[in-house]
């Protein structure tokens, strides 16, 4: 009995040996999140963890996640850590584009990859994965104009502050506006790129003004929250305030036709012909710089800055995804069923040629494509 406990022992030796040899052969990824308040931050998460547990992945990958908060201090005390702990690699959503510079140039000179996604870091010695920003604020800032003809009472809602992401698209709107001098911006918040803040913002404005008395909305993100609420305040669909924001999948069922056929709408996630320019922060964006990091690690060579296609879409171009698959989104659909996303805020741009290893599953539970 004594003699088959040493061998039970012995196994299970050799068993962990076994297990601690597989993860030696791993690459060892860290993912440091910043603020994670939103329904984007939840689905570029799920991404990232996807794309790690892909086939061709999970064999190469030791991933871990920290979550700092909306604090720079602390993300880059965490950072510190990482590489004190043998990070190969950082994946990372930077609070700040400059607060992170020197631990990222210190994890640079130790061997790390740092790479970041959507948000951007500006130490020349890390990677960066997003769209530009800046065309994101003065693309829809002149289609709202456009629609406007030029002149009315609009309101701002914002990001994240002190994210670039925040700053570049704000700016390249304020521009824009600038350039239009009936256009007035009547109020303005930050949104925290949040349904929920959206509409306690919103609230506090209409308190001192009318839906009446707003022409037109320019939002980072709650333009699904800003028509549910002027339906709930007795508009009809067809008196909806223009909207240039962000790619919510409610937005986007929203924009379809009145009377669309549309399986699990409900309340105000039904098509309502609501006039909007719907972009959006592609939230695979996080998925395909762990893959970029990966490609890095085994030699390959990856360029410092990739500047993602901005995916826009109008009442013009939306088109619903019937099954959510692979081939449907590879052909242009960029709405989902409420059958399929119950969450309407929930971002609906999740295809990339990029990616192929992450879709709708990944972006919802955090299951890869496999």
């Amino acid at each position: 009995m004594r003699r088959m406990g040493w061998l039970a022992a012995g196994a299970a030796l050799v068993g962990l040996m076994a297990t601690d040899a597989i993860a030696a052969d791993k690459h060892k990824i860290f993912l440091s999140m910043s603020y994670i308040g939103n329904d984007w931050q939840a689905e570029a998460a799920n991404m990232v963890k996807a794309m790690a547990a892909h086939a061709s992945m999970r064999d190469k990958v030791d991933l871990q996640i920290q979550v700092a908060g909306p604090n720079a201090q602390r993300q880059i005390q965490q950072i510190n850590a990482m590489v004190q702990q043998g990070a190969e690699a950082i994946v990372v959503f930077p609070i700040s584009p400059t607060a992170l510079n020197q631990v990222v140039k210190n994890a640079c000179d130790k061997g790390v990859m740092v790479i970041a996604y959507d948000a951007e870091i500006t130490e020349p010695c890390a990677y960066n994965v997003s769209i530009d920003q800046e065309e994101a604020g003065r693309v829809t800032a002149e289609w709202l104009v456009e629609r406007l003809g030029g002149k009315g009472n609009i309101v701002e809602i914002t990001g994240v502050p002190g994210t670039s992401v925040d700053t570049l698209r704000t700016k390249a709107a304020k521009e824009v506006f600038a350039k239009h001098p009936e256009i007035k911006i009547v109020a303005e918040a930050n949104g925290m790129w949040s349904q929920a803040v959206a509409r306690t913002e919103l609230s506090k404005i209409l308190a001192t003004q009318s839906w009446d008395q707003i022409d037109g909305l320019w939002m980072q993100a709650g333009c699904f929250t800003a028509n549910s609420m002027q339906i709930e305040a007795g508009k009809k669909p067809d008196e909806l305030l223009p909207c240039a924001g962000e790619g919510s999948n409610g937005g986007r069922i929203q924009m379809l036709p009145i009377g669309t056929e549309v399986e699990g709408a409900s309340g105000t996630y039904v098509p309502m012909s609501a006039p909007r320019i719907s972009y959006a922060s592609p939230p695979y964006s996080g998925g395909y710089a762990l893959k970029l990091a990966v490609q890095k690690l085994e030699g390959k060579d990856v360029p410092k800055r990739i500047t993602l296609p901005l995916p826009v879409v109008t009442s013009d171009t939306v088109k619903l995804c019937q099954e959510g698959s692979w081939k449907e989104m590879e052909a242009g659909c960029n709405a989902f069923l409420p059958s399929l996303v119950s969450n309407p805020g929930w971002f609906a741009s999740i295809f990339s040629p990029e990616t192929p290893e992450i879709g709708l599953q990944a972006a919802l539970v955090g299951q890869p494509e496999d």
